[in-house]
């Protein structure tokens, strides 16, 4: 049984987690998105999330497969949405999300997106927010199929995307 696990990522893996997000920034350009074509994210930005302890990452035995970064409360353009979110409370937003090329169409980055409802609910939050492009059709199947809500539309560096939130059932 392979050993998969979610943790914070450390600044001595920052060059594998750039690497990482260089493939998918290749990947959106092939598939004819705009997203991640303007200089973002790049090293300095998965550097600062790391260094305020936000950046994370999916690993296989020791071999880092994925990162995204994970904040609460944290995300000044979700309060200008157009449209309505579900809930007003506490939130947790997931940002950035990349799973290594010889990872991909396997499931890692749902999996993902498990570990960050995990983390919500460990925190007490119920509350998961994101966005994405309105062309990054593998990321809008993934909010579909992980019952996620579209609740409308927020902008980043002059460009629309739509934004998600589930609400998580509260544990047990």
């Amino acid at each position: 049984m392979t050993n998969y696990h979610f943790r914070k990522a450390e600044i001595s893996e920052t060059s594998r987690i750039w690497t990482i997000l260089q493939q998918a920034i290749l990947r959106r350009k092939e598939d004819g998105s705009n997203q991640w074509q303007d200089g973002y994210p790049n090293p300095e930005v998965v550097q600062k999330d790391i260094e305020k302890g936000e950046g994370y990452v999916l690993v296989e035995g020791k071999s880092i497969i994925g990162y995204c970064a994970v904040l609460v409360n944290d995300e000044p353009e979700y309060e200008k949405i157009e449209g309505k979110w579900l809930t007003n409370d506490d939130f947790v937003v997931f940002h950035r999300v990349a799973i290594a090329e010889k990872y991909l169409g396997k499931g890692f980055a749902k999996m993902m997106i498990k570990y960050i409802e995990d983390f919500a609910l460990k925190n007490n939050i119920v509350s998961v927010k994101a966005d994405t492009n309105y062309d990054n059709i593998a990321m809008l199947k993934i909010f579909e199929k992980s019952g996620y809500t579209l609740c409308g539309e927020v902008h980043f560096r002059g460009s629309p995307r739509k934004a998600y939130e589930k609400v998580l059932p509260k544990a047990l």
